[in-house]
C-alpha cells in the first residue's frame, strides 16, 4: 500500500532568496522520503494554493505545516483543508521544538550575553504560547538569558526589548527571509541579527528531520 502523500504549507513569500531556501527544504525532505510524494503548496503569496490543490490529491495526506507556531492559518486553513477530504492528517507545525533551538543556537556567536528572540507576532493566543515556549527552550539550549520580542501584532516589539536589553543579541525566529527579516533589520537599524532557520546555504538537517518526524506521526493518526 502506498504510503501518505506530504503537502509541505508554507506561508508563502515575495522574497525569492526566502521562497528559494523554503523548497530547497522540500526537495531535501523528498530525497529523504522517496517512496513518499512530497508536495510543497502554500497559504498566501505563492501558488500552488493548498486549499485548491489538496482536494486534487489521491489517496491519503499528511498535511505537514512549514509554520513556527499553530495559529490562524493552522487551525483555519489547514483544519479546513482536511474537511474537505477524507482520510487527512494535519501534523503540528514545526515549533516549538529542541530541534528549531539547536539551529538558532549555531547562529549565535559565542557569548554569555542575554539573546532577544525576535519572533514574527499573531493576535491568536495559541501562538503566545508558542513563542513563550520555543523561548524558555532556546534558554534551556544556550544556557543563558533569553527575552521575546514581537515584530508584529504584541508587545514588546523589537526596539522595545532592544532599549530593556542594549547588550543582547538579536536572535531571528522565522523560517526563511522574507517581509518579517526585512521589518527587523528595519527596527534593529546598525544591528547584527542573525539569519532565518533557513539561511540560504545548506538545509539544516535538523529542520529536515523534524518535517519528517512529523509526517510520520501525521501517518502513524491515518493508521489508527
Amino acid at each position: 500500500m502506498a504510503r501518505p502523500a506530504l503537502l509541505a504549507v508554507s506561508h508563502g513569500t515575495a522574497d525569492v532568496a526566502g521562497a528559494r531556501a523554503i523548497a530547497d527544504l522540500v526537495a531535501q525532505v523528498r530525497e529523504a522520503l522517496p517512496d513518499v510524494e512530497v508536495i510543497e503548496a502554500f497559504v498566501d503569496v505563492q501558488q500552488p494554493d493548498a486549499a485548491e490543490l489538496a482536494p486534487r490529491i489521491e489517496g491519503p495526506l499528511v498535511i505537514v505545516p512549514l509554520l513556527l507556531s499553530s495559529g490562524f492559518h493552522v487551525h483555519h486553513d489547514l483544519h479546513g483543508i482536511a474537511e474537505t477530504r477524507p482520510r487527512t492528517a494535519i501534523a503540528d507545525p514545526m515549533g516549538p521544538d529542541v530541534r528549531l533551538a539547536e539551529v538558532l543556537a549555531r547562529r549565535l556567536p559565542a557569548s554569555d550575553a542575554p539573546v532577544i528572540l525576535a519572533v514574527a507576532g499573531s493576535r491568536d493566543p495559541r501562538s503566545l504560547t508558542d513563542a513563550e515556549d520555543m523561548s524558555s527552550t532556546l534558554e534551556a539550549v544556550l544556557g543563558r538569558e533569553v527575552h521575546l520580542a514581537y515584530l508584529a501584532a504584541r508587545q514588546p516589539d523589537l526596539p522595545t526589548a532592544l532599549r530593556a536589553h542594549p547588550d543582547a543579541i538579536v536572535a531571528t525566529y522565522l523560517l526563511s527571509q522574507g517581509y518579517f527579516f526585512d521589518l527587523a533589520q528595519r527596527q534593529a537599524p546598525g544591528r547584527e541579527l542573525t539569519m532565518p532557520l533557513l539561511d540560504g546555504t545548506t538545509v539544516p538537517e535538523p529542520l529536515t528531520d523534524l518535517i519528517i518526524a512529523r509526517y510520520l506521526e501525521g501517518e502513524a493518526q491515518l493508521t489508527i
